[in-house]
């Protein structure tokens, strides 16, 4: 009865301009989240097990520095000269095994086995679950990640001239090898677990747990200072960084710093489109509001009526409320469908064009809208509430 009563005033015109408002922006922001997940695994892709936005740096090594011997590790007041720079949030070393590995894994009968080399980083820098990446000495398992072009020289160089299966990350992840130690007049034997590919991390990364350990016990005991670097930055296209690295001679590894300036670019075109739809939701707010507004000044009357008679404020308000959840709700099932629509457009553009690109599901875009919409209903609420409140406390 209330609702029938209240509703003459209502103006379709205005309540349709906050639609259709509401709508572009919820559809910019909710796009712009989505897309920022869908497109950002491109850049990532294989390369998470580094935190943040990182450089691996190493001194250039010349025909004269080879002759005279010049060493080309960092020391001590090397590292303390990258951490003073200011786009350097910190820096971690690379800490090399300093003992014999030979690593051999068993296939269709033949038996394969390579030497190979360790290093680690800080394990604060790896971004793998703690439970995998963790070495204890009495089960055995060395936990591993290594180049992902190692598995593609397999694939598409050994295995085709031996006529071997290839295989894919996933069945080489199953696969246990045999990892031999020796030095120091000892010699061991564990098994290496392979639990991630890198495509940027040129080197076999094992946990700085291990190293230690082996070192202490088949290395010469004495910590070897670090030939190479990695080096978190605050904004990898600050081009300070590439103007220190030339000054001092240091040569960047890989792409890192492209892919890094990618993300970054990436981030902030995102941050600028999110603040254009957050901007276009606010005022379309406001334009409900003023509505709402003006719908209750046109009804001022009859609600004084109805609050003189014996309703309470919150029945009053409750129609309104309804109403503005209503139209909330409609702008966010539309602006998830817009969402949807458009992303069924460009997914499968991404996924022929960039590795990873193929985006996850649509849940980014589904808990950003839930989030906006609790927010304004509630906003919506809250401001019809204290209206009618109003009225109430001047009537009385």
């Amino acid at each position: 009865m209330i609702w029938k009563l209240l509703k003459q005033h209502i103006n379709p015109s205005q309540l349709l301009g906050f639609s259709l408002a509401n709508v572009c922006g919820m559809v910019i922001v909710l796009l712009a989240i989505q897309f920022y997940r869908d497109v950002l695994p491109a850049f990532t892709q294989g390369d998470s097990f580094l935190k943040g936005d990182y450089v691996i740096v190493s001194k250039k090594i010349s025909t004269l520095g080879t002759l005279v011997g010049k060493q080309t590790t960092f020391s001590t007041r090397d590292i303390e000269e990258i951490e003073e720079q200011p786009f350097v949030k910190r820096v971690g070393s690379f800490l090399p095994s300093q003992f014999k590995v030979m690593a051999g894994m068993g296939l269709q009968g033949v038996t394969m086995s390579t030497d190979l080399f360790f290093e680690s980083v800080p394990d604060a820098y790896v971004d793998v679950q703690s439970d995998r990446w963790k070495f204890d000495p009495e089960s055995g398992i060395i936990p591993i990640i290594i180049p992902r072009n190692y598995l593609n020289l397999y694939n598409f160089g050994f295995a085709q001239s031996r006529n071997l299966p290839q295989l894919s990350e996933g069945v080489i992840g199953m696969v246990n090898l045999d990892i031999r130690m020796a030095g120091n007049g000892q010699v061991g034997q564990m098994k290496g677990r392979i639990v991630g590919f890198s495509s940027r991390l040129n080197t076999i990364l094992v946990p700085e747990a291990f190293i230690r350990w082996a070192n202490a016990r088949y290395g010469t005991g004495k910590e070897a200072e670090p030939s190479r670097l990695v080096i978190e930055v605050s904004n990898p296209a600050d081009e300070r960084i590439v103007q220190f690295f030339q000054q001092k001679g240091y040569e960047q590894e890989g792409n890192e710093l492209e892919a890094g300036k990618m993300t970054w670019f990436l981030k902030v075109v995102v941050g600028v489109v999110l603040s254009v739809g957050l901007l276009i939701s606010v005022l379309s707010f406001y334009i409900l509001i003023l509505s709402v507004y003006l719908l209750l000044q046109k009804n001022m009357r009859k609600l004084e009526t109805l609050l003189l008679i014996g309703y309470s404020p919150v029945q009053v308000a409750r129609p309104y409320q309804l109403l503005t959840i209503g139209l909330n709700l409609l702008v966010l099932l539309l602006g998830l469908g817009i969402v949807a629509g458009i992303r069924s457009v460009y997914l499968p553009v991404f996924s022929s064009l960039l590795t990873g690109g193929d985006g996850g599901s649509l849940l980014p875009a589904l808990l950003a809208g839930a989030v906006v919409f609790v927010l304004v209903s509630v906003l919506n609420g809250i401001i019809i509430r204290r209206k009618i409140d109003g009225i109430w406390a001047r009537k009385k």
